[in-house]
């Protein structure tokens, strides 16, 4: 039994995320997450409460994915954001849904605040020992790192947006819409970014 519970489950995030990440909370419809799981409704209502709860649940366990497969490294943020984009290449769907979230549902959830706040500590604790410029404030590094590594498919015209490149055939997919040698070039410009940003400046300059 709690075998199939927990199939289930997983089942449910997985058809509640590509609703979510597709239509947004308002536009999601429980109707057809339940369908697309091949499930009953009420066990999301039994499961998680809400639509906004379940959303809630689908964006932590985005997060958590996305924590274990890029663990934060303040000793190589260059290295971090290379991997974030990565990441995004192979789920742009990811994007997506943190972009319906910034729109409907603003704000940090204690959870994220905790792991925001403790990466900024880290920054700061590399700037103090002169690993990283001390010359911005460790939030403002921290954001500019997340922002770079996501600058690519939050852009007008990206594949988070549902934007396709010049011959592509499919919308949204980062997989179809680039060609390797244009990932590659996305990627490299954002690995050198963010080395240009943190980078100490041992000349005293």
């Amino acid at each position: 039994m709690a075998r199939d519970s927990s199939a289930t489950k997983a089942r449910l995030l997985d058809a509640a995320f590509s609703e979510f990440a597709t239509h947004g909370i308002a536009g999601a419809r429980i109707d057809r997450i339940a369908e697309t799981a091949q499930a009953n409704k009420r066990l999301i209502y039994v499961y998680y409460g809400n639509k906004e709860q379940l959303f809630d649940a689908v964006l932590q366990r985005a997060l958590e994915t996305g924590s274990e497969s890029v663990p934060f490294d303040v000793d190589d943020l260059p290295g971090y954001a290379g991997a974030v984009f990565d990441h995004l290449v192979e789920r742009p769907s990811l994007m997506r849904l943190v972009l319906w979230k910034q729109l409907e549902r603003p704000g940090s959830t204690d959870t994220e605040a905790a792991s925001y706040q403790g990466k900024i500590a880290a920054v700061r604790q590399a700037q103090e020992a002169g690993r990283i410029d001390a010359g911005m404030d460790a939030a403002d590094v921290l954001t500019l790192v997340v922002a770079l590594s996501q600058a690519w498919f939050g852009a007008v015209g990206g594949p988070a947006a549902g934007g396709t490149a010049p011959g592509s055939t499919a919308a949204g997919e980062a997989g179809a819409d680039w060609a390797p040698a244009r990932i590659a070039r996305h990627r490299a410009a954002v690995v050198e970014a963010v080395r240009r940003i943190t980078a100490p400046h041992r000349d005293g300059s």
